[in-house]
């Protein structure tokens, strides 16, 4: 995101300007692909052994925090999800379902949420291997272009004003009424924005790129630091676990607030870097595409 070119001050709502650099269009794009393929590839790796546990070990009969399987009471098998000791019955979604050919698999998680969609372990692995060079060199590029042209400092950098609970409460009673920014307001990050892309940068997708390398048995020979910091191999696969689906959890809060602030405007100015100012309150209701 950057000031509006050739616009400086006298940008208003209704023109159109420039909105993203051209490095965060091609991150965002090359990420969303990047992520997509690793979690459904994830997920198929977690069919393997859909159980987490906290620890250094894990094993079928151990003690588990979530487990995804199926089970058979009162004359019918169902399928649940159970963490710690309460269980939701999944059936026909998770642990119990139907494949394409009419099929009755017992596995975590369906076809349609894993690749590759049939089981194969091995697969799987290759596919998020391969991606998790895309990601985390992706990241580590952005992360300095970013730096270079003062991105991190301009965009996501949380001054002292915004950390006060009394701005963050407002920004929450904002969203909550859908009252979005409008004018050149708009092009700039609101806190919740910049704590949510700080979370995911520097948080959530370094973490998961260090527990990955801490699932790995051959990391403990260049990085043992990596598993023990963690508490354990099976911690650390817990973690990226947790991760993953806060990453999915932020992909579908970021759909949301596009799609009530403007799919149409929101999209465009992701791909072309141009974005149409939202009018202000005092400016004419006259709708541009």
């Amino acid at each position: 995101m950057s000031t509006p070119e050739g616009h400086g001050n006298s940008a208003r709502g209704g023109d159109l300007v420039k909105r993203h650099r051209l490095s965060t269009r091609v991150w965002h794009w090359i990420n969303a692909v990047t992520l997509l393929v690793m979690l459904m590839s994830g997920l198929m790796i977690f069919n393997a052994h859909p159980r987490l546990y906290w620890g250094e070990y894990g094993a079928n009969y151990d003690p588990a925090w979530l487990k995804i399987s199926s089970a058979r009471a009162g004359g019918r098998e169902f399928g649940y999800l159970q963490i710690a000791n309460t269980r939701f019955e999944t059936t026909g979604v998770l642990g119990l379902w139907e494949d394409p050919e009419g099929r009755t698999q017992r596995r975590a998680f369906p076809h349609w949420a894993t690749i590759p969609s049939r089981y194969s372990l091995a697969g799987a692995r290759i596919w998020h291997l391969a991606f998790a060079w895309v990601l985390a060199g992706g990241l580590a590029l952005y992360l300095a272009w970013s730096l270079l042209n003062g991105h991190l400092r301009r965009d996501i950098h949380i001054t002292r004003r915004e950390w006060k609970l009394a701005h963050i409460w407002n920004d929450i009673k904002q969203h909550a009424r859908l009252r979005f920014p409008t004018g050149v307001a708009a092009l700039r990050y609101n806190v919740l924005q910049k704590l949510s892309y700080a979370g995911v940068l520097f948080v959530l997708l370094p973490l998961i790129i260090l527990t990955g390398l801490a699932m790995s048995p051959g990391t403990d020979a260049w990085l043992p630091l990596a598993t023990q910091i963690f508490g354990g191999r099976q911690s650390a696969r817990s973690v990226h676990f947790i991760c993953a689906f806060l990453l999915v959890l932020f992909f579908l809060v970021h759909i949301v607030m596009v799609m009530l602030a403007g799919p149409f405007n929101e999209v465009r100015s992701m791909i072309t870097g141009r974005y149409r100012l939202p009018p202000e309150k005092a400016d004419a209701p006259e709708k541009q595409p």
